[in-house]
């Protein structure tokens, strides 16, 4: 990769007027991708954000990066593939808990076993928004939803828990509400060599306002914490006291998707197997 220079949050930011509700988490998260894009100095036309459904899915139409509003729950595979075809691009995956772990969430422990060095950012207000309401995956059986007014039946899904099962190779969180920690860990998992995956606490102020609980119950990860002690991360999943933010864990001892087909293809071409027509021979 070429040497990069810091750029204005302003260099990112197309002239689509941002429509999202007023309030909600996602203009903290768009915000935050704006500064982190100006740290890390990419260029717009080596940078692709690529969205699911929901309110989330609007989110390459407000930057001036390359963008790809994929099918509900696809996300990850469209990502996947564009990082495949022209692995010198910077590739952000963005979708919400009902795109990321309903109707897509058989791609998510593939992404992340593969290790494709792409930067998933889940953002996550625990219910379907652009739907007026319904309970989504993450949604907690105690929900104050306004469509939810007995809660919810079902158990709720943990994402930090599922990335660490998935053996993400780094594992994050971050809250609307905590916009410097946000830009920090934005910037961590881009730089990540391989599959970084961010879960974003957004609210969504009209049909699950949970800003006042998150911004009274949010724990920063102890600076003590080690983020290479996978069974310390789970233990900070595990406690049902304390919703922690930060880096939960991160191992760079794994080649990237990319860089493994590499040198699968320099293997074969090694041993005078690398020629197409070769090995279509084998099966004639």
């Amino acid at each position: 990769m070429p040497e990069t220079t810091q750029k204005t949050m302003e260099s990112y930011k197309s002239d689509v007027p941002v429509t999202w509700c007023p309030g909600c988490g996602d203009f903290s998260v768009l915000h935050a991708l704006y500064k982190a894009l100006g740290i890390l100095g990419y260029d717009p036309k080596d940078t692709v954000v690529v969205s699911g459904i929901g309110c989330s899915g609007r989110t390459p139409i407000f930057t001036t990066c390359y963008g790809f509003h994929g099918v509900h729950g696809r996300v990850l595979p469209t990502a996947t593939g564009l990082k495949l075809s022209n692995p010198k691009l910077h590739v952000f995956a963005i979708g919400g808990d009902g795109d990321g772990l309903a109707i897509g969430g058989g791609h998510f422990p593939h992404a992340a076993r593969r290790n494709v060095d792409i930067t998933y950012i889940m953002l996550d207000n625990s219910t379907y928004g652009l739907t007026k309401g319904q309970a989504s995956p993450t949604t907690g059986k105690n929900s104050s939803a306004r469509s939810l007014p007995y809660g919810a039946a079902e158990d709720n899904l943990n994402p930090i828990g599922l990335a660490l099962a998935y053996n993400a190779s780094l594992v994050a969180r971050g809250f609307s509400g905590q916009l410097n920690q946000l830009i920090d860990l934005i910037v961590r998992g881009a730089k990540h060599q391989g599959f970084s995956f961010l879960h974003v606490i957004s609210p969504c102020v009209v049909f699950n306002n949970t800003y006042p609980y998150y911004t009274k119950n949010v724990t920063f990860i102890p600076e003590t914490h080690d983020v290479k002690n996978k069974l310390a991360a789970l233990e900070l999943w595990q406690d049902p006291s304390k919703t922690y933010i930060g880096v939960f864990h991160e191992s760079q001892n794994r080649d990237p998707y990319a860089k493994r087909w590499e040198k699968i293809i320099e293997l074969s071409q090694a041993n005078g197997k690398g020629d197409v027509n070769q090995l279509l021979d084998n099966f004639r």
